[in-house]
């Protein structure tokens, strides 16, 4: 399922057919897809992604602009639809129901989509929040109006809609903007049960129980830990500094393919109150040096070179690398695992 979320937080938001149609009486025992696209030749595929691969898989073919799938869910849930095995995909949000789909290939992005009610909530949270799509870009630059108006549409939504299962997305959303554990679990516990125990549900409460590991907000325990030198640095000496505590290693080819991103945040900005310590998770004290030089990292590293084991990481609970934390002057994390542009868009917000 995990390779559906990361699908279903990355694909377009499509223009929905917002034509009010007569719904079909619900389907107690399954589904009914019952489509009209034109522009395909017959025999063109139709099938759903893999919830776990993101592979397609086959349900039926179109003959005549027109398909048919039938199935069963034993509850409603996100899935992805797609054409010929080819995107663009096609994200639906599937019930028991009776539903429509038309359109014409050349404008897949505006197919509608109608009869289930579970997608009718979908496109009523995601049509929402497209204004503020922008601040989940990669490139996003932060946007506190767009970030404050995600965290209260997606609060909405829930509070509204707290049977829906459409309710989970919006809190994935809201944990994506915010890094606001304790919100996203303070909504998590307005969901219905059997929406608490779905496949998106449960993924929410992974998330919010990982979120309580290194919340934002808490204090950061002094640790001391020895230089590329032999000498202990003791991380309180860096109180008063916006500091990004930084685990990485130099057999991580993620941490390495990360670093010129820090190096350009530090180059920016350590003159400005903000410095850098890097925890290594390596055993090998020459390959730890070795790519400090290469990568060209200028500020403050340390490391007791116990691999996974390291005392520091295990304080913590750093359990895959790269990670980072990002502490203010008084020793509270403000912010956590930003990576390309985020950690540059964050201190530009801080220092602007």
């Amino acid at each position: 399922m995990k390779k559906i979320f990361i699908l279903l937080l990355v694909i377009p938001i499509f223009s929905f057919s917002q034509i009010k149609k007569k719904t079909e009486p619900h389907i107690q025992n399954g589904f009914v897809i019952t489509g009209d696209v034109t522009g395909f030749p017959n025999g063109t595929a139709v099938s759903f992604l893999n919830d776990e691969t993101g592979q397609p898989e086959q349900q039926t073919t179109i003959e005549n602009a027109k398909f048919v799938i039938k199935g069963q869910m034993p509850q409603p849930s996100f899935k992805v639809l797609v054409f010929g095995n080819q995107p663009p995909a096609v994200p639906l949000f599937l019930d028991n129901s009776n539903i429509k789909i038309s359109g014409d290939k050349n404008t897949i992005d505006k197919l509608s989509i109608t009869g289930s009610p579970s997608h009718e909530q979908y496109k009523e949270y995601v049509n929402a929040i497209q204004p503020y799509l922008k601040i989940f870009g990669d490139d996003a630059v932060y946007d506190s109006n767009a970030t404050n108006a995600v965290e209260k549409i997606s609060s909405d939504f829930v509070k509204k809609h707290p049977a829906s299962y459409v309710a989970p997305l919006a809190i994935i959303r809201l944990i994506q903007a915010t890094q606001n554990g304790l919100k996203a679990e303070e909504l998590y516990k307005l969901m219905a049960g059997p929406v608490q125990a779905s496949q998106l549900g449960q993924y929410v409460n992974q998330q919010i129980q990982e979120s309580k590991i290194n919340a934002i907000g808490s204090v950061v325990k002094d640790f001391s830990q020895n230089d590329t030198s032999g000498k202990a640095v003791n991380f309180s000496s860096f109180r008063g500094k916006y500091v990004l505590l930084d685990f990485w290693a130099s057999w991580c080819r993620p941490c390495r393919m990360e670093n010129p991103n820090v190096v350009a945040a530090y180059n920016k900005f350590h003159d400005k109150n903000f410095t850098i310590l890097s925890v290594s998770l390596d055993q090998a004290k020459p390959a730890w040096l070795n790519a400090i030089q290469m990568d060209g990292l200028t500020w403050n590293h340390v490391s007791d070179l116990k691999g996974w084991n390291n005392e520091v990481a295990g304080l913590f609970q750093i359990r895959s690398i790269p990670q980072n934390l990002l502490i203010d002057p008084q020793g509270k994390i403000i912010a956590k695992n930003l990576r390309g542009p985020l950690l540059e868009n964050k201190l530009d917000q801080i220092f602007k």
